[in-house]
Formats: structure tokens, C-alpha cells, sequence
């Protein structure tokens, strides 16, 4: 895992990736991943986030999005 941060009671998890030429999506790697560090927290919930710095991508602004997904295992 990346960052870990603690606030208060408050524990959060997140894995970063990044996307680059020539290399498959990091969606599936990163949340296995994710999930591995999420059960040593004991947690249930945590952030997957994936830098893409592919060339020819549009600009950031228009393809930043946050979407809820399901536990892989």
C-alpha cells in the first residue's frame, strides 16, 4: 500500500498505480492488491487510485472519474 492515513480514529487505505505505455490495465492488479492491505487493516473499504500516463490521453479533467467496485476475492 502507498499512503496509509490516520486520522483520529479514523484509518484509510490506498493503493496507487500508474498506467503507463505498453502495460495492461492496473484496475484488477491494484485492487487485489488493495484488498490484501484493506484485510491486514482490518478494514472494509478503501481507494484505488490509478495515474494514467499513457500518450494521446485527453486531458485529466475529462477522464478523472470515482466509482464504487466490488471486493475481487
Amino acid at each position: 500500500m502507498d499512503p496509509c492515513l490516520r486520522y483520529g480514529a479514523v484509518t484509510l487505505g490506498i493503493e496507487l498505480e500508474v498506467w503507463r505505455d505498453g502495460e495492461p490495465d492496473p484496475l484488477d492488479e491494484g485492487l487485489v492488491q488493495l484488498d490484501g492491505y484493506l484485510a491486514g487493516l482490518g478494514l472494509d473499504a478503501g481507494w484505488l487510485v490509478i495515474f494514467d500516463r499513457r500518450t494521446g490521453q485527453p486531458p485529466s479533467r475529462e477522464r478523472t472519474a470515482c466509482a464504487e467496485r466490488p471486493s475481487p476475492e
